[in-house]
C-alpha cells in the first residue's frame, strides 16, 4: 500500500482519489476552527501560496476529536477558512483521526510516521504529515511545530 492507494473526500462531498497528486510534496494536517492552533491556518497558507507553483499541495482534514474545536458543518468550516484566513489549498471531510472511526487515511498515515514513542495516536488538532514527492518518506510534526518551521523541509523534498 501506499499513500496514492486511498481516496478521501473533499469538503463539497466529492471523492478525490491521492494518487492524483503523485509527484507533489503533500502536508497533510488536521484542522479545527476553534482551537489555539487555528491561526496556523495563516502559515499553511503562506506556505502553500510559496510552494504551490513547485509542487506542494497542503490538504486540510477538518476532525472535531479534539476538545469538539471543530463542531461547524462542511460548508461552515469552508466559510470560516475563506473568511479568517483566505485559504486556497483544498479542504476535505470532517474525519476522525483516532479511534474505531479512524479515517484510513490517518490509519496509514500513522503506522508509517509514529509519533513520540512510537505512539500511533494523534494528540491533537493541527498535527502535520509531511510526504515526499514518491510518497515514500513520511515525516509526523507536533500540533506545537509552527508551519513556517517545516519551510526548509518542504524546500528540500522539492528539489
Amino acid at each position: 500500500m501506499s499513500i496514492y492507494d486511498y481516496k478521501v473526500k473533499n469538503n463539497k462531498n466529492e471523492e478525490i482519489d491521492l494518487s492524483e497528486y503523485k509527484d507533489k510534496v503533500l502536508l497533510i494536517v488536521n484542522t479545527a476552527s476553534k482551537c489555539g492552533f487555528t491561526p496556523q491556518y495563516e502559515g499553511l497558507q503562506e506556505l502553500y501560496k510559496k510552494y504551490k507553483d513547485q509542487g506542494l499541495e497542503v490538504l486540510a482534514f477538518p476532525c472535531n476529536q479534539f476538545g469538539s474545536q471543530e463542531p461547524g458543518s462542511n460548508e461552515e468550516i469552508a466559510s470560516f477558512c475563506d473568511l479568517q484566513f483566505n485559504i486556497s489549498f483544498p479542504l476535505f471531510d470532517k474525519i476522525d483521526v483516532n479511534g474505531d472511526g479512524t479515517h484510513p487515511l490517518y490509519q496509514y498515515l500513522k503506522e508509517q510516521a509514529p509519533g513520540l514513542l512510537g505512539s500511533k495516536k494523534i494528540k491533537w488538532n493541527f498535527t502535520k504529515f509531511l510526504v515526499s514527492k514518491d510518497g515514500a518518506k513520511i515525516t509526523r510534526f507536533a500540533p506545537t511545530s509552527k508551519p513556517e518551521s517545516l519551510e526548509s523541509d518542504i524546500k528540500n523534498l522539492l528539489k
